[in-house]
């Protein structure tokens, strides 16, 4: 059995986090400014729910990464000065 270190967990959770980003903002980009733009429809506020709590998740879940990563160098740290 193998064990995943803990940096590669991190690493694919901020991944995730920057592809659901990436598309909640390019949802949001997509949306049209104004009524008269072609091929666009009109923004309402419940429309644009989903893409912003989505742009929140990623957030959250980028920041929760970067303190694994964080606790992971600080634990690191622990074991070499334990040692030394």
């Amino acid at each position: 059995m193998d064990i995943t270190p803990i940096s590669a967990s991190a690493s694919n959770i901020i991944t995730n986090a920057q592809f659901k980003a990436a598309n909640a903002a390019q949802t949001i980009a997509e949306f049209s400014v104004t009524d008269n733009e072609v091929g666009g429809s009109e923004i309402t506020p419940n429309s644009l729910f989903t893409p912003i709590s989505e742009l929140d998740k990623a957030e959250t879940e980028a920041k929760a990464g970067v303190k694994i990563l964080q606790a992971e160098q600080e634990m690191l740290g622990s074991l070499f000065d334990a040692t030394i």
